[in-house]
């Protein structure tokens, strides 16, 4: 799971105490409900989506009348498939539309509107299911997938998002971030931090060096070292990553994007 939390996303403090619910029946699905630029889905435009986290939470903030204390969701999962913690695991949600409603299901909510980016990508919905089982593992959330409009009149989560959660909300089959058979699936970044040996070390580092994101003085591969994180940190970069998403560990976004061919 790519997790940014929200000391990383740059959260501002509840408003007051946030309170503690020990289990819910499972996790209700949201979208936005207003427009969202389809350009946010481009890697390029991932910069962006700490800073839309944010501007929502603020907007909660100010809205008195329905006195949030904090941003309303639990997480929320941008296009590129990064979860961003809200309230977080343990915390009753405030999107749901009552107490009741709160408290019998946590709420994760999608970088998705009823205008512009209407359909969320593939790995969007990689990550809405990264964001449920963080909330089953860490938050004792039930095996139930609702949608929002399930218990509340809403349109939300909207026609794309409402099919997938009746689907059983599956992982996507390919595409939209998922490699294709012919390229390496992402092994996980706690493969890289072994330090591993490997010819995927070798095929990552041709394809960097392909796109000209070489920091090596000889090479690659196929031991992994620290001038493969440095050029894979120029390849973050060129995709529009900063921060701590372009500190040269890969990511399921940035190593789908790079296309390594399998070994």
């Amino acid at each position: 799971m790519k997790f940014v939390s929200r000391a990383q996303w740059g959260a501002r403090p509840s408003r007051y105490a946030l309170a503690y619910i020990g289990s819910t029946r499972g996790v209700k699905i949201h979208y936005e409900g207003s427009p969202v630029p389809a350009s946010l889905a481009r890697p390029e435009n991932h910069g962006q989506c700490a800073g839309r986290v944010r501007a929502i939470q603020a907007s909660h903030l100010a809205n008195r009348e329905e006195d949030y204390s904090d941003i309303a969701y639990s997480a929320m999962v941008c296009p590129h498939g990064y979860v961003y913690e809200g309230r977080g695991a343990h915390r009753r949600t405030g999107a749901n539309g009552s107490a009741a409603l709160n408290t019998g299901h946590y709420a994760v909510c999608a970088m998705v509107g009823d205008e512009g980016l209407t359909t969320p990508t593939d790995a969007q919905l990689d990550g809405l299911r990264d964001a449920i089982e963080w909330l089953r593992e860490d938050g004792d959330a039930g095996n139930e997938i609702r949608g929002h409009k399930d218990g509340y009149a809403t349109a939300c989560p909207g026609p794309a998002l409402y099919a997938w959660v009746q689907r059983g909300a599956p992982r996507p089959s390919g595409g939209g971030g998922t490699p294709s058979p012919q390229f390496e699936p992402f092994p996980g970044v706690a493969w890289f931090k072994r330090a591993p040996r490997s010819p995927i070390v070798t095929a990552m580092g041709r394809r960097l060096v392909a796109e000209g994101c070489s920091a090596y003085r000889e090479g690659p591969g196929p031991q992994w070292t620290e001038s493969d994180r440095q050029s894979y940190a120029r390849w973050q970069r060129k995709l529009g990553f900063s921060g701590d998403d372009a500190d040269g560990w890969p990511g399921a976004t940035s190593w789908a994007a790079l296309k390594v061919p399998k070994s």
